[in-house]
């Protein structure tokens, strides 16, 4: 195992025990979110975890907003019901799976090699998203119950919430989006931590540890292509919309928007440690993609999401039989974009990719979000950057966009700090992150595991001191 500043014993802690336990049923109970009502089944892990947190001073309420679609909002009251309140939120819900590309179970939460190794891997969909984090913040959550009950009565100022949240694959509308709005008494807070942070850049001059501060705006749209119907067998001079589909993803994929290089752009290149000329192009809206296409395999696709308003068709429907020519197809896009961006802009941009082929399309929003930042600073963002100092004491950390959506969103838009957190080993660095990140073979060490629970705590135990 890589060093990582700090002595680690040989054997697994109570604590870091329980979450992989944890970590392991919530894989198992497969809750597959594939964007349809009725997946989810979010249920089964609301109610396992009310059960793991239904201990003395915990106060717990169900919320059902679609049938199978539940959320759990746990409470730890504090003191003093002026102070600031701290909202702990990991997403129950898991992405579709494609079982032949694994090497193991998907769904087996297997502990592969020595159980009482660090670094020991804990396999399945889910591990790195999000549920390592959900299950590590349930395990923090009893543990800071349990001493509020004990013989030292410790309790802090501020309530602390956990929130076990359905449908944040999909974009929360069966999950967090309606319940922030319709049940905001249930869960007002000051700040939040979920996903995702804690990922290392490291280079010859150190470590660098990212925080999630901001997240680009969601804009997904349904393009419907028309075109006329006729027989399959006289295709000549057709308007076929399946054609016309296929040049809409074609100029989709090659459309290239003007690059949007931030403060945080700025941060994350210098994080690289990269050679002098490369570090300047990539702060050159001119000269940056051809910087990003030299960039490391695993690094180049999340510094061009990170910089550009991207788009990428993923779902196409269209046609009803082999011999009829299709005069409606649907192209399902994908868009996010950079902060500052709106609806106009998006509108824009197809204009601006698809020329002529707008007249014969329809734009129809799916979902749509302006991108969300909070500040780097103030109680939250210092408890968490000392916290991370206690495993890495020399790592520099710094604030950074997260290229695609998550609830923190809702939050934002309530007036509370949300970062995105967690604390990865020296073994996962961020391209080894992303390619793990809703992809085949998806696991956690459980090193891993162990420090992100640590930091919970060691987060509550700073932010109100």
């Amino acid at each position: 195992m890589a060093d990582t500043g700090v002595t680690e014993p040989a054997t697994i802690d109570r604590l870091t025990g329980e979450t992989v336990e944890l970590l392991q049923a919530m894989i198992r109970n497969q809750c597959v979110n594939d964007g349809t009502p009725e997946s989810g089944h979010e249920d089964r892990s609301a109610r396992l975890l009310r059960d793991e947190l239904d201990v003395p001073g915990v106060e717990h309420e169900l919320f059902e907003p679609t049938p199978g679609r539940t959320s759990l909002i746990s409470r730890l009251p504090g003191t003093d019901p002026d102070a600031p309140r701290l909202c702990l939120m990991g997403h129950t819900d898991v992405v579709p799976v494609s079982p032949d590309g694994w090497k193991r179970d998907p769904f087996g939460g297997e502990l592969v090699g020595d159980p009482n190794d660090l670094s020991a891997e804990i396999w399945g969909r889910g591990a790195v998203d999000m549920l390592n984090l959900t299950s590590s913040m349930a395990v923090a959550f009893r543990h800071l119950a349990a001493i509020a009950e004990g013989p030292s009565k410790t309790r802090y100022p501020g309530d602390i919430i956990y929130f076990a949240v359905a449908d944040e694959e999909a974009g929360g509308v069966h999950g967090a989006e309606v319940l922030i709005e319709e049940q905001w008494e249930h869960l007002r807070c000051d700040y939040v931590l979920t996903e995702f942070g804690g990922m290392a850049y490291n280079s010859d001059a150190g470590r660098t540890l990212l925080v999630t501060t901001a997240e680009k705006g969601l804009g997904w749209r349904r393009l419907r292509v028309k075109g006329k119907p006729g027989h399959g067998s006289a295709p000549l001079g057709a308007d076929n919309a399946l054609i016309k589909a296929a040049e809409v993803v074609r100029r989709l994929a090659e459309y290239r928007p003007a690059a949007k290089l931030d403060e945080l752009w700025a941060a994350k290149i210098a994080a690289l440690g990269l050679p002098d000329d490369l570090h300047r192009r990539l702060l050159d809206p001119a000269a940056v993609m051809d910087a990003i296409a030299e960039l490391p395999r695993g690094l180049r696709a999340n510094a061009h999401s990170c910089s550009h308003t991207s788009f990428s068709p993923n779902v196409i429907h269209g046609g009803v039989k082999t011999n009829v020519i299709p005069d409606v197809v649907d192209v399902e896009v994908d868009i996010r974009t950079v902060p500052g961006e709106t609806t106009e802009d998006v509108m824009a941009h197809l204009r601006a990719a698809l020329g002529d082929l707008m007249d014969h399309i329809e734009v129809e929003i799916l979902q749509e979000s302006q991108a969300t930042a909070s500040p780097a600073g103030g109680p939250l963002w210092d408890s968490l950057r000392d916290s991370m100092h206690v495993a890495y004491p020399e790592a520099a950390v710094i604030p950074s966009l997260v290229t695609g959506g998550t609830d923190a969103r809702f939050f934002r838009h309530k007036g509370a700090t949300a970062y995105g957190a967690g604390l990865l080993s020296s073994d996962i660095d961020f391209g080894e992150f992303f390619r793990r990140f809703h992809g085949h073979n998806e696991r956690i060490d459980v090193h891993s595991l162990k420090l992100t629970t640590q930091l919970w705590l060691d987060v509550v135990n700073r932010l109100w001191a």
